[in-house]
Formats: structure tokens, C-alpha cells, sequence
């Protein structure tokens, strides 16, 4: 028992010492938590597909009532704002060359004597296909759009297809990446945090001090590692907060397990971040080698896009990637309000990669830690 004491202050010392280097400059403490909030908010209002404001042209060469009429319903929509009015078709290219408008609704002169006979009546839209997803997207609102004006002329057809959204009921994409920025943005200064811890001290000339103390590599690498899974799990909490209470997305899942998978996930990545530090000679080499794993890990953790959409060699080479685990089981537990046996399986290789990566550490970092800083 007291063997176990001993070894546990030990940890508790070492821990001290880490969080105090931490937070002892004002700086220091700010940079833990503006740089998660700023970038919560940031992703929150700027990294999202949905179309908000779609500026187009109109070419009525109609200027009869059923025309006037579509062109309402495109107007009281709140998203297509009518920036032009057009007399005639040759205005049409300068308007999407100059990129005033995303795209030009062009009625011909006999769409209401066709609506009226009965018969189809051909609507033009032309796109700005710069873009081709904003494009895409804004095409899909118009033609929702026509359907309802079809219905309401009574032209709809006998079968109707009615959609229902699980998970997201009004196809925000915003409810898509938030939960995924929890563990996202949370990882970029944790890793960056475990790659200095060793770095740092290995340049000052301090770690070789702290080798000769009485403690165990298992007692350093602890105490190095739970100051960065704090600060990880703080900075979670901070972006969890806003996207909750700021942003109003709801959440239907456990907050216990919720917050046993960024724990999962935050120790992970201080796995890969302490192995960075052992084998960084100084700072600038930590910091280099964090910034050039940072971006493949964002790629290839399905924030973005899924993970079944990439190369099949791409995929398999996910499975080295904490994040895509991480971000997987949060949105799950936060959209899907999933329980722990529905994502159990992405456990395993949180844990797994953890363990690689601290036995790496162990190996690189605290063997042969005495190397000339460049």
C-alpha cells in the first residue's frame, strides 16, 4: 500500500510540475482556451454548406401571372435574392461572368399558355458551375420550389415522394461537422502540447535532470501526459458548450459517454504527441513534425468527407488515425444518442493506437533521450 502511495505522488509531482509550466505565463493560459473558442465560432458560422443567400437574375419574358407568381414564391424564400432583372437573354452571360448573380432564372414568353393548355412548360435555370456544389445545392432549392408550384396548380403527379431526415430534420450541415469539431479542434493543441512537453526539455537540458530523479519512465510519461489529456478535455468541454447552448444543436446522447470517448481519444493523441517529442531534437523540429501530421489526420478523419467515400488504401491507412474514431463516436453519441455497444468497436483502436504509441515513447524517449540539439 504504501509502495503504491509513493508511486502515485510521485505521478502527482511530476504532474504539478507539468501543469504549472503550463499555465505560471498569462500568455500561456490564454492560448489554451481563446484559440478552441475563436476557432468553435469561426468553424461554426463559416464551415457550413447550407445556402443562406443565393444571389440571382430573372429573365420573365412571360410578365404574366403564373410567372409573377413563381417568381414570388423564389423571392419569399428568404434565401434567393433578386439581384437583376433582365430584358434580355444576351444580359445573361454578363451576369454569371461578372458573378453577380449564382444563377438566372429564364421564363419563356409562352409559359403561362402552356400551364394553362396543360402541358409541360419548360423552365430554364442557368448555374454558376465555378462552384459546382454551391451550384448543385442552389439548383435542388429551385426545384423544390417548382414542385410546390406544380402542386398547387394541380399539375403534381399521382406519386409523391416524402422525405424524413433521422438525425438532422432540417439537412443543416452545420449539425453535421459541430459535433465532429469537439474532438477535431480539442486534438490540434493537444498534440501540439505533448509534442513540446519533452521537446522543451530537451532543449533547456532540463530532461536529463529529470531522468536521474527517482522516477520510473512509466511515472514521466504519465506525469507528462495528463496535463495535455486536461487540457484536451477542458478544451472539449468548451467547444461542447457552445455547440450546445450557442448554436442550439441538441444533444441525445450520454454525457458520461460522451465524455468516456474524449477521454479514450484525448490519451490517444498524447500518445502520438509524446512520440513526436521524443524524437524531435529541439521545439522547431516538435512543432514542424506536428503541423505536418496535423493535415493528413484532418483528412483522413471523415470530418469533411466520409471515410467509405476515399481509395480503399486510404481507408485502411485510417485505421491508424485516432481522430477518425474520435469523431466517429462523438457525433454518434451526440446526433444519434448512441449507447456504448453501438460504439464499442471504435474503443479498440483508440486503445490500441495509444498503447503503440506510448510504448514508442518509452522506447525513443526515455533509452536514448541525450541527443545533440541541432
Amino acid at each position: 500500500m504504501k509502495t503504491l502511495v509513493d508511486y502515485l505522488s510521485k505521478i502527482r509531482t511530476l504532474f504539478r510540475k507539468e501543469m504549472l509550466a503550463l499555465v505560471k505565463d498569462p500568455a500561456n493560459r490564454a492560448l489554451l482556451i481563446v484559440p478552441a473558442l475563436m476557432q468553435a465560432l469561426l468553424y461554426g458560422y463559416g464551415a457550413t454548406y447550407d445556402l443562406t443567400n443565393v444571389p440571382y437574375a430573372v429573365l420573365d419574358q412571360s410578365r404574366a401571372a403564373a410567372s409573377t407568381e413563381l417568381i414570388a414564391r423564389l423571392d419569399g424564400t428568404g434565401v434567393f435574392h433578386r439581384v437583376a432583372t433582365l430584358t434580355s437573354s444576351n444580359q445573361i452571360a454578363d451576369v454569371i461572368d461578372r458573378s453577380a448573380a449564382l444563377l438566372v432564372v429564364s421564363i419563356p414568353s409562352d409559359f403561362e399558355s402552356r400551364l394553362a393548355s396543360r402541358q409541360q412548360a419548360p423552365l430554364q435555370i442557368i448555374l454558376d458551375g465555378r462552384n459546382s456544389a454551391t451550384a448543385a445545392t442552389a439548383a435542388s432549392y429551385v426545384s423544390s420550389i417548382v414542385a410546390s408550384y406544380n402542386q398547387s396548380l394541380g399539375n403534381a403527379s399521382a406519386i409523391s415522394v416524402e422525405r424524413r431526415s433521422w438525425f438532422n430534420p432540417n439537412f443543416e450541415s452545420r449539425w453535421n461537422m459541430m459535433p465532429g469539431l469537439i474532438a477535431a479542434l480539442s486534438m490540434i493543441q493537444t498534440l501540439m502540447l505533448a509534442a513540446l512537453s519533452v521537446a522543451r526539455e530537451r532543449e533547456q537540458g532540463t530532461f536529463d535532470q529529470l531522468l536521474v530523479t527517482p522516477f520510473t519512465p512509466l511515472q514521466i510519461l504519465i506525469g507528462k501526459a495528463l496535463p495535455s489529456i486536461l487540457v484536451g478535455l477542458i478544451q472539449s468541454t468548451v467547444i461542447f458548450l457552445i455547440i450546445l447552448f450557442w448554436f442550439q444543436i441538441p444533444m441525445n446522447g450520454s454525457v458520461w459517454l460522451l465524455y468516456l470517448s474524449l477521454l479514450t481519444f484525448t490519451t490517444s493523441s498524447v500518445g502520438i504527441g509524446l512520440s513526436i517529442s521524443a524524437v524531435a531534437l529541439n521545439m522547431q523540429q516538435a512543432m514542424l513534425y506536428t503541423f505536418m501530421l496535423i493535415m493528413p489526420l484532418m483528412l483522413l478523419s471523415g470530418l469533411l468527407t466520409p471515410v467509405r467515400n476515399m481509395p480503399a488504401i486510404l481507408q485502411i491507412a485510417t485505421y491508424a488515425n485516432p481522430l477518425r474514431f474520435g469523431i466517429d463516436t462523438v457525433r454518434r453519441v451526440y446526433l444519434e444518442g448512441a449507447a456504448f455497444h453501438d460504439v464499442a468497436f471504435n474503443f479498440i483502436p483508440l486503445l490500441i493506437i495509444g498503447a503503440i504509441w506510448k510504448w514508442e515513447w518509452q522506447e525513443t524517449g526515455s533509452v536514448c533521450p541525450s541527443r545533440p540539439i541541432l
